[in-house]
């Protein structure tokens, strides 16, 4: 990333690339319309700080992976699987209750009091687990955590699309994913020794409090967003957020381009119904499809059947949940680097691609050469493949893009609504994955989840729009129709 750049701060819809400004020309054009890009530096901490909500949530997914077996013994559930269940899946519901009402908060109280808020229950939560005697308080513990799971990344990928400057907002927006990575990479460490010493998966859940209180600290000296200060009739303090985030020099170039089409902003008049009829139903409809087929594509399922695939072959499950988060991480360290220079809709057509190729490989791999080196190549590498490709678009573009498209009156709302669609889907994919992987078998459900896909790579080509360089505001005009 760097500092300075040439850019075009026009007022039309359409920008000229980058490199093409000092050869552009316009008869309407004078040399002042040119200026600088603020550096990226500035904004960079409070970026940093948001994405711990993305910490919280890889942290929180990928806590229970290991200390399960130890957990079920402490609390007299072992052998159960459907305690078993309800203590990996409770926290998908709470994640579903905190992301529904994400939106109002968002909206409420602004992103930064929000982001706040979120670190609460995820505190009171791992307190409780890490202290139960008994499946109960486990349960109630998941649920707390879960709230905060659903409520601070969707906040957090608000934030960081309304605090970041456009030209690194990709890039950005691709760190609260790495932090998502780094948090069930952070689990799965871990967890190492939670089968060797006693009581240690307590520890695992007091650990997490401690990025928590961070959150909730180190956000009391961040920026607040200048789109939710504009939004709630704060110009004044908008205008000194935008100096604080992108220097005094762009400050009223930045707050001319937001008074372009957030001026008539209303967000507490958006209704459920507004944004599944009418001029907003295309970028809600595109929102929900989109994080849907993200879902349908079976990566939760790899996660679940990967410890089983390598098992089969003798692989220790704690060093196949290494690879598979260390290959997760790299990929998403890979799209960061390409966000802002490939642009998201190619990260997302590669990615689906590569996804319904790997899903291709292990369904030859479970049908072909059973129990023999062949069958783990392609079992096992086109796992990796897998959840590699994911991490290049799938994973961290959806809620970067989602966040750009929708505008500014309706984007909590909006990203609450999609993300609640995210969560249920997740949440049955989790619950249905092993009874339809015993009545189906592996070939027959990874092709289901190829073809979902395929369908992405279909949808993704027909119905996103570009978004690398754009302002949310030239992207909010581009998308929604003139009223």
């Amino acid at each position: 990333m760097r500092g300075r750049h040439v850019v075009e701060m026009s007022t039309t819809h359409k920008r000229t690339a980058p490199r093409d400004h000092l050869h552009a020309s316009s008869k309407q054009e004078s040399p002042e319309r040119y200026t600088v890009y603020p550096s990226w530096k500035r904004s960079l901490r409070h970026v940093g700080v948001a994405t711990l909500a993305s910490f919280l949530l890889g942290y929180h997914l990928g806590v229970i992976n290991e200390t399960l077996e130890s957990i079920s013994l402490d609390l007299a559930f072992s052998g159960s699987t459907l305690a078993e269940g309800l203590v990996v899946s409770t926290s998908l519901g709470g994640a579903f209750l905190g992301s529904l009402f994400s939106g109002v908060i968002g909206d409420g109280i602004g992103r930064r009091r929000a982001l706040q808020l979120c670190a609460l229950p995820m505190i009171i939560g791992a307190s409780m687990s890490a202290t139960t005697t008994n499946l109960w308080g486990m349960l109630l513990g998941r649920l707390f955590v879960g709230m905060g799971m659903g409520l601070g990344p969707t906040i957090a990928s608000l934030y960081v699309s309304e605090v970041s400057p456009a030209y690194v907002r990709g890039t950005f927006g691709s760190l609260t994913q790495i932090s998502l990575c780094l948090g069930l990479l952070g689990s799965l460490f871990m967890g190492l020794k939670a089968k060797g010493i006693v009581d240690w998966w307590r520890t695992c859940f007091w650990v997490s409090v401690i990025p928590a209180a961070l959150l909730a600290l180190l956000m009391e000296f961040s920026a607040e967003s200048p789109h939710w200060l504009f939004k709630s009739g704060r110009t004044a303090e908008a205008e000194a957020e935008f100096e604080k985030l992108l220097g005094g020099v762009h400050v009223k170039c930045a707050y001319a381009e937001l008074s372009k089409s957030d001026r008539v902003d209303d967000a507490d008049a958006v209704t459920l119904l507004d944004l599944l009829q009418g001029r907003y139903f295309k970028v809600v409809f595109i929102g929900s499809i989109l994080f849907a087929l993200q879902q349908l594509s079976g990566i939760n399922a790899v996660y679940y059947f990967s410890s089983t695939v390598f098992k089969s072959f003798g692989i220790p499950s704690d060093r196949a949940n290494i690879c598979i988060g260390v290959a997760n991480l790299f990929g998403t360290i890979v799209a960061m680097l390409l966000m802002d220079k490939l642009g998201r809709r190619v990260l997302l057509l590669g990615s689906f691609s590569g996804m319904a190729v790997s899903m291709g490989l292990q369904v030859v791999g479970a049908s072909s050469f059973p129990s023999s080196p062949g069958a783990f190549y392609l079992s096992a590498g086109g796992m990796l493949l897998f959840v590699l490709t994911y991490s290049l678009g799938a994973g961290p573009v959806p809620s970067l893009l989602l966040s750009e498209i929708f505008p500014g009156q309706i984007r909590a709302k909006a990203m609450a609504f999609c993300m609640s669609v995210h969560w249920v889907i997740n949440f049955f994919v989790g619950l249905l994955f092993l009874p339809l992987l015993e009545q189906l078998g592996v070939q027959i459900l990874y092709t289901v989840f190829g073809t979902f896909c395929f369908i992405a790579v279909i949808f993704v080509k027909r119905n996103v729009l570009e978004t690398k360089g754009k302002s949310l505001q030239e992207i909010e005009m581009a998308l929604l129709p003139v009223v």
